[in-house]
């Protein structure tokens, strides 16, 4: 598919007249989970040309767009994305961490990761995965689970778990986070991961109830600890000087 994503995204590009400077992978694909009827979750972000920034008034800032064969793009201007970054965004910061990437525009990597990094705040990030991982959990308190909800119960709970154990960015491969699990846990899980490659993603699977409760567990922990967790640091003084130098890039 990454011959059709790329000829997509070069059509946006001339149809809005815009550069993508990012473009990556952000779903159970990039997540290393897929069912085999799974979408491409395409994310990026774009600049216009300079004088598109020097209007007084607002713009649409978003492009969004849904293909036949199952491309689900979002994207988000550049202007916007500082604006996200500023609030420590946690699907911003991730797609800077995707294994899966179609389009990147190297000055801008070098130029804004550094930024993203040191904007990033883990409390903010780790409360915006614990009110998920808290949704999910609810709908997988059932007999019978759709397995996409557990593992999305089981990423985001995994998640905060690394956050607050380790402080840094998490990293968007699901098998990556799953070093912070016990052996007989991770085999487990690993044995879902194999289940859910063969399923689609309406698949409904019977509950494990142990492999619920270490998530249940696991979530409360996350909550307490998320109590204590720092802020990001900001400078928007460097973050501007940042925005004009990728603009004159």
């Amino acid at each position: 598919m990454t011959p059709k994503i790329l000829e997509k995204l070069k059509e946006i590009e001339a149809e809005r007249n815009i550069e993508i400077l990012l473009a990556v992978e952000s779903g159970s694909r990039a997540w290393g989970f897929a069912s085999p009827d799974s979408d491409y979750d395409i994310r990026f972000i774009y600049r216009h040309e300079k004088d598109w920034y020097l209007s007084p008034w607002d713009k649409d800032e978003t492009i969004e767009f849904m293909t036949e064969d199952d491309l689900d793009g979002s994207g988000w201007d550049l202007r916007k994305t500082f604006h996200l970054l500023l609030k420590s965004n946690a699907a911003l910061l991730s797609w800077f961490y995707s294994p899966i990437v179609y389009v990147k525009n190297e000055k801008f990597y070098e130029l804004f990761k550094p930024l993203a990094d040191s904007c990033f705040s883990p409390i903010a990030v780790s409360y915006h995965y614990l009110s998920m991982s808290k949704k999910y959990l609810e709908t997988c308190r059932t007999d019978e689970v759709k397995l996409k909800s557990y593992f999305y119960c089981l990423r985001t709970a995994l998640t905060g778990k690394w956050i607050a154990e380790k402080g840094t960015v998490p990293p968007v491969l699901f098998s990556e986070l799953l070093v912070l699990v016990d052996d007989f846990t991770r085999t487990k899980i690993e044995n879902l991961v194999a289940l859910k490659a063969t399923k689609g993603e309406s698949y409904e699977h019977a509950n494990d109830w142990e492999l619920f409760g270490f998530l249940e567990e696991m979530v409360r922990d996350n909550e307490e600890r998320a109590k204590s967790l720092s802020a990001g640091k900001t400078d928007k003084n460097e973050m501007e000087r940042v925005f004009r130098e990728i603009l004159a890039i």
